[in-house]
């Protein structure tokens, strides 16, 4: 990633703020809140005993104090802890349009940081290669959130590979209160896809269980369709291996498509077997449609 001035990065931290603050007051108003709950009651207040209240409600110092039943009242405890589990491998920078994954992550992830504290909520953040790279403890607040913000964008990573085990492993042990947990990866994993996913199955269930996982898949249109421009060499971004393809051929195009759905259908299977929801985008189509559809799901299953 080419080095920014403090400028050029305050600048564009700026931005995505500005849009994405529009976009959480103007298009997702109201369905964050409804759609995540809190991990708990909280004590609101102490009133007088009324027929009909449950007796095991009932405050007994103040009761002998008072002369009179009273009873505790408890209020849901809202406040979320919200977790941004973010692959900066490299080949989140790859990009065919006018913004890369990494940036499309990024500001997803804004989105996601900015509802949060627009509810008084904590925002944490996870960066992770194929080691952990950055994690930065959940806390509240608009100068927080921008550090976060800033970390996505321009944190240079260590390692380019990708593990996403070792991530989530680092939730299942680090992370002791209960979060929302949004796992934000193009889930680019090197050698037997399918083995790959498999090997994930325990950690998943059980930082599932613990938390509330969300997994979040960022793609570019060019990973999965090929044009037509005769022979291209193709690089992979984290292990330095090279392909060459001849993209003339309509066949080669047809199986090139072919593994990447192949590789979709075996993400969507482990996700939906672990009980974790995966929100699908890329970098062609506007994900706002798709998070506040996910944002309806979801809300109508808390509902039921």
């Amino acid at each position: 990633m080419p080095r920014v001035t403090i400028s050029e990065m305050l600048k564009k931290v700026r931005a995505i703020e500005i849009r994405t603050n529009h976009q959480v007051n103007e298009a997702l108003a109201g369905q964050y809140r409804s759609v995540f709950r809190g991990s708990g009651i909280d004590f609101d207040e102490v009133r007088e005993y009324v027929p009909g209240d449950d007796v095991r409600s009932i405050d007994w110092k103040v009761t002998a104090r008072q002369g009179r039943p009273f009873i505790k009242k408890y209020r849901e405890d809202r406040e979320l802890t919200i977790l941004l589990a973010i692959d900066v491998s490299a080949s989140g920078n790859f990009g065919s349009g006018a913004e890369s994954k990494r940036e499309r992550a990024a500001e997803l992830a804004s989105v996601l940081a900015f509802s949060a504290i627009k509810n008084r909520d904590n925002v944490g953040l996870l960066l992770f290669t194929d080691q952990v790279e950055l994690y930065i403890p959940p806390a509240k607040g608009r100068f927080h959130v921008l550090r976060v913000i800033r970390e996505i964008l321009f944190h240079e990573p260590r390692r380019r590979g990708t593990n996403l085990q070792v991530a989530l492993e680092s939730i299942r042990r680090t992370q002791k209160r209960r979060a929302v947990v949004f796992l934000i990866s193009d889930f680019c994993l090197n050698g037997d896809f399918a083995a790959e996913l498999s090997a994930l199955k325990t950690v998943l269930h059980t930082v599932n269980r613990r938390h509330d996982l969300v997994a979040v898949s960022v793609s570019d249109p060019r990973e999965s369709q090929l044009p037509d421009v005769g022979r291209l060499t193709l690089e992979d971004a984290e292990t330095g291996e090279l392909v060459e393809l001849n993209t003339g051929s309509a066949a080669v195009r047809a199986r090139f498509q072919a593994l990447a759905d192949g590789r979709g259908t075996e993400l969507r299977k482990t996700f939906n077997a672990n009980a974790v929801d995966l929100v699908e985008l890329d970098t062609a189509r506007p994900y706002l449609p798709v998070l506040r559809q996910f944002f309806s799901t979801r809300e109508r299953r808390v509902r039921r």
